[in-house]
């Protein structure tokens, strides 16, 4: 007769097995969606169709990935900061335009919005260490520019993007001036256990208890919780606390890491933010406490100006 013991091991086993096929199968397909369901690869609009003026810039990562992008400025002669738009993992660059419209006009800024590899007209397949080198080329090509204020660069990430702007921040303390994050994880090791919930017990990030056997089999780890652990310069969390993918406790646990040692850290949280809408949800007061965290912290540099007369006339 088959002990409970027995039975109950077996069915660990099980799970465990099960848990490795599925990460092993599909998680890429859970962590990099280039393409929605029922739409195509390609881009449906570009900026022109919202009578923005913009720039098409053709990139090469370091290991020689050829990559899009497009620069947005607001006016030929803005000197305003220059937010590095960091994107989620579903869907491309076009799909975030209505949001960098706004961004435009309430910030006054330039936006740099990149293609990771395998998204939009990039090639390649999206990795973790592929993307690190893709945004490092963004920021690089960026540092290069005579149009911009290269002093006033601001990394802006949202979910998988604020994985990406964190690596990026950390990795390049002299030139990445701020950051901002929305609606982030604290690691993919953690998200396993949120997407599928069996799983918190065989994985999970540098704060989890117990044994995580399976973390080694998760190729795209993004440990953000310990990313931000290592970032001096200010940073900006924006919280949907009606966030429906990564739980609002997340950013919570981000900001509390990286408040421990810096001291230009703000938490702004929104209550009826969910994950995609934040900053439509948080209307008014979303754009203000970007505002006011650009202006603390990323100031305008002396000598530049960043408003011309076709600015002031709007």
């Amino acid at each position: 007769m088959v002990s409970y013991m027995n039975v109950f091991l077996y069915g660990v086993g099980g799970m465990v097995m099960a848990g490795m096929a599925l990460l092993v199968a599909f998680q890429e397909k859970l962590v990099y969606v280039p393409v929605l369901p029922g739409l195509t690869k390609s881009y449906a609009v570009t900026p022109a169709r919202l009578r923005l003026k913009y720039e098409d810039v053709w990139l090469r990562s370091s290991d020689g990935v050829r990559l899009h992008a497009w620069f947005i400025k607001l006016f030929p002669e803005c000197k305003g900061p220059t937010m590095l738009f960091f994107q989620e993992n579903a869907g491309n660059i076009a799909h975030r335009l209505e949001f960098v419209r706004i961004m435009l006009q309430r910030l006054q800024c330039n936006v740099f919005m990149l293609s990771y590899r395998g998204y939009g007209e990039s090639d390649g397949y999206p990795s973790q260490n592929g993307i690190t080198r893709d945004a490092q080329a963004a920021l690089d090509h960026l540092i290069q520019r005579t149009d911009i204020d290269t002093s006033r660069i601001v990394v802006f990430g949202r979910s998988l993007g604020g994985a990406v702007g964190s690596v990026l921040a950390r990795n390049n303390p002299d030139t990445v001036a701020a950051l901002i994050l929305e609606n982030t994880f604290t690691s993919i090791l953690d998200m396993a256990g949120v997407l599928l919930p069996f799983l918190k017990w065989f994985i999970g990030g540098s704060g989890s208890k117990g044994p995580k056997l399976l973390n080694f089999l998760v190729r795209s780890p993004w440990c953000t919780i310990d990313v931000v652990g290592e970032i001096n310069q200010p940073i900006l969390f924006l919280s949907g606390l009606q966030d429906e993918m990564v739980p609002p406790s997340h950013m919570r646990i981000l900001y509390d890491r990286a408040s421990e040692h810096i001291r230009q850290c703000q938490f702004i949280d929104f209550p009826t933010g969910m994950h995609m809408d934040t900053w439509l949800a948080g209307g008014d007061r979303y754009w203000r406490s970007i505002q006011l965290f650009l202006e603390q912290n990323v100031p305008e540099s002396k000598g530049s100006s960043t408003h011309s007369k076709d600015t002031e006339e709007r």
